[in-house]
């Protein structure tokens, strides 16, 4: 069952807990648009039998999207998508002394025949995740669909308003210094 007590649409992974704040990001996303996930800490190096199992088992339990964050070396998101069809989004976590560069080469540079979907490094990356879980599984959900046009229509308001206080800002201050 996914933390909503409802059968998990997605299943995030962490290669550690210390990638918990970063991938937090991708929980608020979830919540905001209704869609029940799951959440482990499993890691390609230290459980790599665990994370081929949950892999592999995923479908079977309703999961529709795999989202893999994992900083370091960042297997997770590569040994999650050799065990299953589902697509695998993989989030380079900027826990390692390189800031998470070695993280999102791991991540992006996936041999021919295992895709990952890599997204930027950090939480933008996990915020980016989780919506484009929410764009995959949209893509048979018409509700979600429409929650996602309304989602979209809301930050185009929100540039737009910001550009009417800064045009106000602006000419206040040319005002001002007439």
């Amino acid at each position: 069952m996914g933390v909503s007590g409802r059968p998990a649409a997605v299943g995030i992974l962490m290669g550690s807990d210390s990638d918990l704040p970063v991938m937090e990001a991708a929980f608020g996303v979830l919540r905001e648009f209704g869609v029940p996930f799951e959440a482990a800490v499993l890691s390609a190096h230290r459980t790599p039998e665990r994370a081929s199992a949950y892999a592999a088992s995923a479908r079977g339990r309703g999961v529709r999207v795999i989202i893999a964050g994992a900083g370091w070396a960042a297997h997770l998101a590569g040994v999650l998508a050799a065990k299953t069809t589902l697509p695998v989004i993989g989030v380079p976590i900027d826990s390692s002394p390189l800031q998470g560069m070695d993280a999102l080469l791991s991540t992006v540079q996936m041999p021919p025949g295992i895709p990952v979907a890599t997204m930027a490094v950090g939480k933008g990356g996990a915020r980016n995740a989780a919506l484009f879980a929410v764009q995959i599984l949209a893509l048979s959900d018409p509700e979600l669909a429409g929650k996602l046009s309304e989602y979209k229509a809301a930050m185009a308001e929100e540039v737009l308003r910001k550009n009417q206080n800064l045009d106000a800002a602006i000419r206040t201050s040319f005002l001002d210094e007439s």
